[in-house]
């Protein structure tokens, strides 16, 4: 594999690179970054051949979005793919009042509000489109419709029949008949949600975060093949679970953003003595595993710095032994039933 390979999403999505890039970082995820920084970052990207930058008006409340877009004014637009999110208005913060996104660090005053009626869909396109400098985006995703982001499933169903009885589904739709929208898709980090999403709606893509990992394959049953079925294309996100698939089972691994509980950390420290046993490392097997997939077209993980790119490119470069997926599977630790 190498990061500038090309993959389409999916039957009528873009072409995209195997490596994209994820905008979070650069949106001061977790610590600030200067301009300058983020510039460099999305260089050292540009130079090791990634094509496929992903950005949100939540990562970092705009400021991802203006950073991608000051670094792709100078590019010819046929040589990049960008993809972007609908789901959240952003409303100015009173004085004194205290960001709710407080894993991203020194940005502009304002807090997210979920809102996806059509006539919110269409206004935060419209921002994101001028924040970008751009007139058309080549993907553009429906941000975080599930129970976990909003609570409970009855605030979730709500927020569902919303989406598609209050006009944010037929936005979306006329935005790609217009050519202003290359594809559509959904945007989340739980598959079941995406499933129901894609069995109800007309939907090009899925960026799937954490949910087809080297740790979790249940996605395998239904959802996979629905997206084959439809010819769904799916980018995964988070390909770490957050972190323990790339540091180990060492002390404050972090799981889905949190410690990792004791039955996780067993199974990475299994995983893990496999591939040390093929002379492999687990960080590699893991970025390396949800590309085997033929629904799958790229892999997004987070990088905010030229090295963490320099790292991500090297890992999924890494020549991997053939025989390594087929231990992890008659040990248990991987769905026989996942392609590698």
């Amino acid at each position: 594999m190498k990061a500038s390979d090309r993959c389409r999403i999916g039957a009528r999505g873009p072409e995209v690179t195997l490596l994209g890039f994820g905008g979070a970082a650069i949106g001061n995820l977790y610590r600030a970054r200067s301009d300058d920084e983020a510039r460099e970052t999305l260089q050292a990207a540009w130079e090791a051949g990634v094509r496929y930058i992903d950005t949100a008006p939540l990562y970092g409340l705009t400021l991802s979005e203006r950073r991608i877009g000051d670094f792709v004014k100078d590019k010819p637009r046929d040589s990049f793919t960008i993809s972007t999110k609908v789901g959240r208005m952003l409303d100015p913060l009173a004085p004194g009042e205290p960001s709710p996104a407080a894993a991203y660090v020194d940005t502009p005053r304002f807090k997210p509000r979920f809102d996806y009626r059509g006539e919110a869909i269409l206004a935060s396109f419209e921002a994101s489109l001028e924040r970008l400098g751009l007139d058309h985006v080549d993907v553009l995703y429906l941000h975080d419709l599930t129970p976990i982001n909003h609570g409970s499933q009855e605030a979730y169903q709500a927020h569902f029949r919303t989406f598609f009885d209050a006009g944010g589904h037929e936005a979306m739709i006329r935005l790609r008949a217009e050519g202003r929208v290359g594809a559509i898709g959904v945007g989340v980090g739980h598959w079941p949600a995406a499933q129901q999403l894609i069995e109800e709606g007309d939907f090009d893509a899925c960026l799937l975060a954490g949910r087809y990992t080297l740790l979790e394959q249940e996605a395998l049953a239904s959802f996979l093949p629905l997206c084959e079925r439809r010819g769904v294309g799916v980018v995964i996100g988070a390909p770490y679970n957050s972190g323990i698939l790339a540091t180990g089972a060492v002390e404050g691994a972090t799981y889905n953003y949190r410690p990792a509980p004791p039955a996780i950390l067993e199974r990475v420290r299994r995983i893990k003595a496999v591939c040390q046993a093929h002379g492999a490392p687990l960080i590699a097997a893991a970025l390396q595993f949800p590309l085997h997939h033929p629904a799958v077209a790229s892999i997004v993980p987070g990088v905010g710095s030229p090295q963490e790119v320099a790292a991500a490119v090297a890992t999924l470069e890494t020549a991997l032994p053939p025989a390594l997926y087929a231990e992890l599977k008659a040990e248990g630790l991987l769905a026989e039933a996942a392609p590698t």
